[in-house]
């Protein structure tokens, strides 16, 4: 394709300058690559890695069990 080549052309009727902007403008959006969604951020209380129940019991596991590990 050619510098004077037109990309499209129009077959039938007379467009206006804002029809044929609008028509260029579909074109363009339809033809960008579309961006991947970010996935959802999980909870760390719900994700699955964390340990269910390893306390350990004795002198001070309660006080143990509110420490972050």
């Amino acid at each position: 394709m050619s510098a004077e080549e037109p990309m499209f052309r129009v077959v039938r009727g007379v467009p206006t300058a804002e029809e044929l902007a609008a028509l260029v403008g579909a074109i363009v959006v339809r033809t960008r690559p579309v961006a991947a969604a970010a996935p959802p951020a999980v909870s760390r209380w719900a994700h699955r890695a964390r340990p269910a129940a390893a306390l350990a019991a004795g002198p001070g596991a309660w006080r143990a069990s509110g420490l972050p590990r």
